[in-house]
């Protein structure tokens, strides 16, 4: 039988002291040590002292001469950077570090950590999108991660523009992770710099790069990894045929984790992703309901993760299909080339904004409805 070099996940362990988590912090920031070769090393050599000290030899042997690890005083002035910023460096086998994450072969050994900690044992769910998204894309990423965070969910996102933003800012309240591409420290883009704040403050911010690293472009497929290795599930709500949104969503069916996506008009580029991914067979998202009905098991907190389980709002009673369909004719006929306020379009229907809402969503979702700047309609003809 072929032997298997994948390395298992770490056992839980009491926290590190002090002298040990320096020892790993160094061998995790010498060169060429990543989290697949620190975790192999610190399996094959029985700790990050050892492994440091064999170092300078396995680099000699692979034709790297004169290789130092990383120096006692860096790793030092690291963790020093970490306090002084408020952040906490938690290693993989310590109980506060995320289950699901810690299951990874390429889990992060250690991962800086600002804000409430407490959100890593509740269930999450990632969402995901478009930096330049659409109106409609940005209104499904505040619509679904309120429901989801007042389902109970902590909502994971990447801190970027677009998509991102709106979901971390819509579940605020309820909690939220943002996965930082550089330190913890480094917000990027700026312009989040006082939405990243409040996360600090309310919810929580992660990263696996050394206190004050800019982010560079090999950063993010590594930030995405680790977004969709937290969660049970991706929610991918607006992406391009390619973008990072899908190399996220790849992560996460390599990691096993259930994959969705929210579809698109298919004349809209920014929809060709998810399109592609409802195709090859993701989840079709619409609401909390549609994610909740994905997972395997009810929502809640995963086998061995405390943590309240979430609870849906109940959803509206099915409706009779040709009441929706005289509702829709109603919206349609009341529209036109010409934009016309959507509160002025309810008062003219005459009927619960209630009921027409939600049937504005799915004209917009079927491309027969557009929705302009300030939130004026039109209707899109054939």
């Amino acid at each position: 039988m072929a032997k298997d070099f994948s390395p298992s996940p770490p056992p839980l362990t009491p926290p590190l002291t002090e002298e040990v988590k320096l020892d790993w912090l160094r061998l995790l920031r010498s060169r060429r040590v990543g989290p697949t070769t620190f975790h192999r090393l610190l399996s094959e050599h029985g700790s990050a002292a050892a492994a440091l000290a064999a170092l300078p030899d396995i680099a000699h042997a692979a034709g790297v001469a004169k290789y130092q690890p990383c120096t006692l005083q860096a790793a030092e002035d690291e963790l020093l950077s970490g306090a002084r910023a408020g952040a906490r460096l938690v290693a993989c086998t310590e109980a506060d570090y995320p289950p699901l994450l810690r299951e990874l072969p390429d889990a992060p050994p250690l991962l800086w950590a600002m804000g409430d900690l407490s959100l890593l044992a509740r269930p999450m769910v990632a969402m995901v999108g478009a930096r330049s998204a659409s109106s409609l894309g940005i209104r499904m990423a505040r619509k679904l991660a309120a429901e989801l965070s007042g389902s109970g969910f902590v909502v994971v996102s990447g801190l970027a523009r677009g998509i991102d933003t709106e979901a971390h800012k819509a579940a605020l309240q309820g909690g939220t992770i943002a996965v930082m591409a550089g330190g913890v420290d480094v917000v990027y883009p700026a312009q989040n710099t006082v939405l990243a704040q409040e996360i600090s403050e309310t919810g929580l911010r992660l990263a696996e790069q050394p206190m004050h690293m800019t982010p560079q472009a090999r950063h993010f497929p590594m930030r995405n990894r680790i977004i969709s290795g937290l969660c049970r599930a991706v929610i991918v709500v607006e992406a391009a045929a390619k973008s990072g949104s899908l190399i996220t969503a790849r992560n996460a069916l390599d990691q096993g984790r259930d994959v969705l996506a929210v579809p698109g008009h298919p004349f809209d580029a920014r929809a060709a992703g998810c399109n592609m991914l409802i195709r090859d067979g993701a989840t079709l998202a619409r609401s909390a309901a549609d994610v909740a009905e994905a997972l395997a098991d009810p929502p809640g907190a995963p086998a061995g993760v405390a943590g309240p389980a979430p609870t849906l709002p109940p959803e509206r009673p099915a409706r009779d299909p040709a009441e929706i369909h005289r509702l829709h004719t109603q919206i349609l006929g009341q529209l036109g080339p010409s934009p016309l306020a959507e509160d002025q379009l309810i008062r003219d229907l005459g009927q619960p904004a209630g009921e027409v809402a939600p049937e504005i969503l799915t004209l917009e979702l079927e491309g027969r409805i557009a929705r302009d700047a300030g939130g004026l309609l039109s209707r899109i003809d054939a």
